[in-house]
């Protein structure tokens, strides 16, 4: 493991050796004799002794050494990261090749992985099929995000050539597995995908990631949004539970030292069940509000994120999910209901605490007639051809819904929601975050910045002159998220 404190005496040698198992370290007792210059905080080390029972009670056990052999030395001088101080977030993740080795994002990663095995086993033990979706594809998932086109590096636009892709189409890094399970929803009742997805949305905000993960779920003969909601809420919980019960000192370091009294709000998640209400309930409920809010809130509008935490403090601070949004609010995908006077689609978003939306899905359109209406008013029923044609051959009704493992601008990371954390950059896929510089946004582009303390010292003078600011690092959450809500602002004017 590696040494996260070192504390020499007259006899003994006591150290703190981490194997990120763990947040809690194996004390280990040598003697002193054992003590060499290279045996330093932040070292790796290879130790064999006896593991016996610790008369100390804040651990179980310790290791009494008889052979301490240093693998790596670490400068201790040199280490970013000083024994026995507190680093910021801010000037951590200057190091992101170094940050795993705090306590903070240790701790992470484990939530992350477990996290991960949480979600694997609900689908398994719930009889789904695990799919493997394309990762480069030629299906955009029709409105999904901003794409990024493949070719090969050097790859130049030949006008005399025929064919100039690489795969003879347009290719690009997939935005959602979806359609994929679709088709696979016309062979297996239960299937689901968690990997990486692609959104070349050319934003600085924490709301916004270029790759994260996503878990995606298709079930076939089903017709009720009931039935797609039990499974989000089912899937939540476990999961939560989970993470509660395997990495309980990770969790406590989250809640006790970054986001304290956050663990009530948990706790209260798992308890209650989930609200239900519908997008005109939910429209009602804004209009009827004293808040003055700065998007419209009129039949029809899409919800913000204002408009979602609102809705669910309104509703007691309870994960709560709006059902059926104006149909002309949702892709083509999405089962039309048929109603007057006001026209909604069969889709549902699930809405939690401190985040807004965490998951969304719908009911899938599987009557023939009125996907091709839709398809040809959108004019893609050439380009989804394929997509009708499995309506044709032993379609059944069917509905499925996607969770952001990460955050983006629509989803939210999951572990955000139980964590709290309020740098979602930070939980991103996240050993090597694709973070570029400090930045700020001015004059119609971004100009970037190597130093934090000049970045702040910009943006206070543009804040002042009332421009545009975008990209903070991680001022105080109540200030960054009124900037975060200028730049939501200005974007969707």
């Amino acid at each position: 493991g590696w040494v996260r404190s070192v504390r020499p005496q007259k006899d003994n040698l006591f150290l703190h050796v981490n194997d990120g198992s763990s947040l809690q370290p194996l004390q280990v007792v040598a003697s002193s004799q054992l003590n060499t210059r290279d045996l330093t905080f932040g070292c790796a080390v290879d130790i064999t002794g006896t593991l016996e029972k610790s008369p100390n009670k804040r651990q179980n056990v310790e290791l009494y050494a008889q052979h301490i052999k240093v693998v790596g030395e670490c400068n201790p001088v040199d280490f970013p990261f000083k024994i026995k101080e507190r680093h910021s977030l801010e000037y951590v993740r200057q190091f992101p090749h170094l940050r795993c080795r705090t306590n903070a994002f240790s701790s992470l990663l484990r939530i992350r992985s477990e996290a991960t095995t949480a979600i694997q086993s609900f689908f398994r033990d719930n009889g789904y099929v695990q799919i493997h979706t394309p990762i480069i594809t030629s299906n955009d998932c029709e409105g999904a995000g901003e794409l990024f086109q493949v070719e090969p590096a050097g790859h130049t636009n030949d006008l005399d050539d025929p064919n100039p892709h690489f795969f003879s189409v347009p290719a690009y890094l997939t935005v959602s597995g979806q359609l994929h399970l679709e088709v696979m929803a016309g062979a297996f009742s239960a299937v689901y995908t968690f990997g990486p997805t692609f959104r070349a949305e050319n934003s600085q905000s924490r709301r916004h990631l270029a790759e994260f993960y996503m878990v995606e779920a298709e079930i076939a003969f089903t017709e009720s949004l009931d039935d797609l909601m039990k499974v989000m809420e089912d899937l939540f919980k476990a999961t939560t539970e989970h993470v509660l019960s395997c990495c309980a000192d990770d969790v406590e370091l989250f809640h006790k030292y970054i986001e304290p009294g956050h663990r009530d709000q948990v706790d209260l998640m798992l308890k209650r069940k989930f609200n239900v209400i519908s997008y005109t309930e939910a429209i009602d409920i804004l209009k009827s509000s004293s808040q003055n809010f700065t998007f419209s809130t009129e039949w029809g509008c899409d919800l913000q994120t204002e408009h979602e935490k609102f809705l669910v403090k309104h509703c007691g601070n309870v994960p709560v999910f709006v059902i059926n949004y104006p149909y002309e609010l949702k892709p083509f995908y999405a089962r039309d209901n048929q109603d007057q006077p006001n026209h909604t689609a069969a889709a549902v978003d699930l809405l939690v605490p401190g985040v807004g939306e965490l998951c969304g899905g719908s009911l899938r359109e599987e009557r023939l007639e009125l996907l091709r209406q839709r398809l040809a008013g959108a004019g893609l029923e050439d380009a989804y051809g394929w997509y009708m044609q499995l309506r044709e051959f032993g379609s059944v009704p069917h509905g499925g819904f996607g969770m952001g493992f990460e955050s983006c601008r629509i989803f939210r990371k999951y572990p955000h929601t139980i964590l709290n954390k309020r740098t979602p950059r930070d939980l991103t896929v996240a050993d090597f975050p694709r973070n570029s510089p400090f930045s700020l946004y001015s004059g119609g582009q971004y100009i970037c910045l190597e130093s934090e303390e000049i970045f702040h010292l910009l943006t206070d003078l543009l804040e002042h002159f009332g421009l545009e600011l975008g990209g903070l690092p991680a001022p105080e959450a109540q200030q960054l998220e009124e900037l975060e809500h200028q730049q939501e602002v200005l974007q969707n004017q």
